[in-house]
């Protein structure tokens, strides 16, 4: 199974589609550049079969689960949640990347030392008019 485009809500990108395997979803990287904010602060979805341990760039061994994990930053991790398969774990990465886009995950809860110019970008992207092309 692989995700259309036009399955995912408004901002968000394929960034990677590996057949049968990682997947990486990206939001917005249009704002999220490097230029208005650090391209380490791209809101990503990363769909794997690695350890569930596993960060953006690091090595892991498959394993039988999927994993389904919303990343705000490399070390930063939003939501997470695992699935037997994955077309099912695909399934679940479009579903959070929904939640996010109508903003309904709580990005300001995962971190401990709070960004404010970020989070009040966010809040104009994610949940409002905004978050289209």
């Amino acid at each position: 199974m692989s995700i259309d485009a036009d399955d995912l809500p408004a901002g968000w990108r394929v960034w990677n589609e590996e057949r049968d395997g990682r997947v990486i979803l990206a939001y917005r990287p249009d704002v999220f550049d490097a230029d208005a904010f650090p391209a380490a602060c791209l809101p990503t979805i990363y769909v794997s079969n690695g350890s569930p341990r596993r960060r953006p760039g690091a090595g892991a061994r498959a394993t039988d689960t999927w994993q389904v994990t919303l990343f705000l930053e490399p070390e930063v991790e939003a939501t997470t949640a695992q699935f037997d398969d994955r077309p099912t774990a695909v399934e679940g990465a479009v579903e959070t990347a929904r939640r996010f886009a109508d903003g309904e995950v709580d990005y300001r809860g995962a971190y401990q030392v709070p960004r404010e110019s970020y989070f009040e970008e966010l809040d104009r992207l994610v949940g409002g008019d905004d978050a289209s092309d």
